[in-house]
This record gives structure tokens, sequence and C-alpha cells, in this order.
């Protein structure tokens, strides 16, 4: 365990599960759970020993979202009576929760996140930041910030528009914020696969996680990196980033090794790659 809101097991050779724990609440996110957060993805992104890292919530549902008791004392109680100086605080606050999900995207490593039951608010906003997204049949989806008297301020309403092609769908469930169940998610991409059951969808997530695990991490990594990259820049920018990252890149034994296994008909799998 690493810590009170969230546990880390090691299921299989460099992966790393994630689990939220803290099923008694929901898995709804307190102070704690925003500064393990980083520190654990901090340490995952430096770690050679983590390849791929997978994501999922201990009980019934994924995360009821932000834990509005534990937080309103920071964020509805400001210090001082000086708009400016409330306000800079503010930010700062702003800014530190922001950075708890921008951290799972800056980290190198794959991230497959697997949602079962509800995914509210918060939840939204960390698995937007995540690269593969599972979730189960009785899973739903829900930007429930304006139905607490906000906008969406950690990450949702700068990377749906990303995940889902269709602008007006993400628009309506931000500002309706009604539920997305399901068969809708994967119909407008928010997820890429639905499983029958939690059990089901935790042995694909940890399949999946083996497969990117068994290919070179320089190639793994990599591509994330230019993914993202891609996604934030032009076509022409991308392509340029992409020429001055792989004219080091492919100076590496892991090009020869996949070609010759390719090659033999062998999985990458079967290959010994260097960590990274």
């Amino acid at each position: 365990v690493y810590g009170f809101q969230v546990s880390v097991l090691q299921p299989a050779t460099a992966v790393t599960h994630i689990e939220l724990h803290r099923p008694e609440k929901r898995n709804a996110m307190n102070k704690a759970f925003w500064r393990e957060m980083v520190e654990c993805f901090t340490q995952i992104a430096e770690d050679p020993d983590c390849r791929v890292v997978v994501v999922s919530g201990a009980g019934e549902v994924f995360t009821a979202g932000i834990d509005l008791m534990d937080m309103a004392s920071e964020v509805l109680q400001p210090e001082v009576d000086d708009m400016a100086r409330t306000s800079w605080n503010m930010r700062r606050i702003i800014a530190k929760y922001q950075e708890t999900f921008s951290v799972i995207e800056r980290c190198p490593k794959p991230v497959v996140v697997a949602v079962q039951g509800a995914c509210v608010g918060g939840g939204v906003d960390l698995i937007t930041a995540c690269d593969i997204r599972l979730c189960t049949q009785d899973a739903w989806f829900q930007v429930k910030e304006v139905d607490i008297g906000l906008a969406a301020d950690v990450g949702t309403l700068q990377r749906l528009p990303k995940v889902i092609g269709s602008r007006s769908l993400v628009n309506e469930l931000a500002l309706t914020a009604r539920k997305m169940y399901a068969d809708e998610a994967k119909e407008s991409g928010l997820v890429s696969r639905v499983f029958p059951d939690k059990e089901a969808m935790l042995a694909g997530a940890l399949e999946m996680a083996g497969e990117i695990a068994g290919r070179s991490p320089v190639a793994v990594q990599g591509t994330k990196v230019n993914l993202i990259y891609s996604r934030d820049h032009s076509v022409a920018e991308g392509l340029n980033y992409m020429a001055t990252w792989n004219m080091s890149m492919l100076q590496t034994d892991d090009v020869m090794k996949s070609a010759a296994a390719s090659m033999e008909k062998k999985s990458p799998k079967t290959i010994t790659f260097s960590k990274l």
C-alpha cells in the first residue's frame, strides 16, 4: 500500500497497478488522494522497472468524484479578506489540483484505466488524462461540476473535447451534467472496450498491459510522448518533433532485436529489452 487512498500493486513483470482505495467512501477524492497521486506518478515516471500502468477503483464504483466535505475547508473558506490575495491563493490551489491529473499525462508510461459503476466529476478529469479507457457494462460517466455550482477546472473541459469527436456531445455533457452510460461511452469514443463485469475488465486491462509491457520501452514511451505532442500541435510541428525525437531513439538495439524477432515470426514479448 502506497498511502491511505491509493494502493500500488505489481501484478506482473513491468506492470504497475494503482487502485483508488477508499471503497467505504465510494473512492471519493479527499486531500490525501490529490497529494498521493502526484507522488505516486512522479515515482512511476522515474521507475525503470515499470513500463505500463493500470488504474482501477476498489469496490463497486470507480469514484464518486471530489470529497466535498473534506475539500470545503480549503476551497470555500479563504484565509484572508483581501480579494487579490484570496484570488491568488485560490489560483494556486486550483493549479495544484490540476497537477494531480497532468502528472498522469506527463508520465511517459502508458496508463490504462478500468472503470466500473460510477465515474463522476473528478473521475472524468482523471480518466481523460489516461491513454486507454475501458469500462464495464454497468459503468456511467457524469461531468457533475455544474450541478454543484462550478465549471470543471482540473482537466475535463480541456481534455474531453480531444477524446470525443463530437463537440456538441461534449458541450451537452458538461452543461447538463447528465449521465452517459457504457454503450454511449463506447459509441462516442470515450472508452475503447466494454466488458460484462469488473473481473473480466481487470483481466482484459492486465492482458492489454502485458502486451504493452512486452514491447520495447523506447518504442512505447516514445509513442506516448509523441501522440500527446501531436494532439496539441499542428501536423507539421508534430512531424518535426518526431524527426528530432527519432534521430536519437532509432539508434537503439531494440530496433534490430524487434526486426529479427519479426522475421523469425516471434512475438516481441520473447525479447529481453534493457530497462529504460
